[in-house]
């Protein structure tokens, strides 16, 4: 988790959501791909972190089915990451910050009680949560004292 959370840092210098993603695979440890948020940059809404990261994972193993590999990441997807994971079969997720905005893991949604998705993973949250949300915090602080 603490190489992802340096990756995210970096994103944030670069003027985006600090949020970062790594897919391992679980046989290895070995790094298949990493992702920022990049939504800004890109002026894609899409272009979030564990997006990016699933994304390249799929075309490192010229797959579009990533089973036996783990997602981690510093904040707890979105539902819209949610979907990406289920759909990409990833067996494991593992993410720093809870996020009570947005979370579709367990903050705003029971992912675990969705038992009718055709996929499921299991999940370990809250990995390095003091440090990833106090980088999230650091980012929105400077960002609305820049906008005042």
């Amino acid at each position: 988790m603490s190489v992802v959370l340096d990756s995210a840092a970096r994103a944030g210098k670069k003027g985006e959501i600090p949020v970062a993603a790594a897919v391992f695979e679980l046989s290895t440890g070995e790094i298949l791909a990493w992702g920022q948020n990049s939504g800004i940059s890109d002026n894609d809404p899409t272009a979030h972190a564990e997006i990016n990261a699933i994304r390249q994972a799929a075309r490192t193993k010229a797959n579009y089915r990533l089973p036996g590999t783990v997602l981690v990441v510093t904040l707890e997807p979105c539902i819209m990451c949610l979907g990406a994971i289920v759909q990409a079969r990833i067996s494991g997720l593992v993410f720093g910050a809870f996020d009570p905005k947005a979370g579709a893991i367990i903050s705003r949604l029971d992912y675990m009680r969705m038992d009718w998705l055709n996929s499921h993973f299991w999940v370990l949250g809250g990995i390095l949560q003091n440090q990833n949300a106090a980088l999230l915090q650091s980012f929105f602080r400077r960002r609305r004292n820049a906008e005042r």
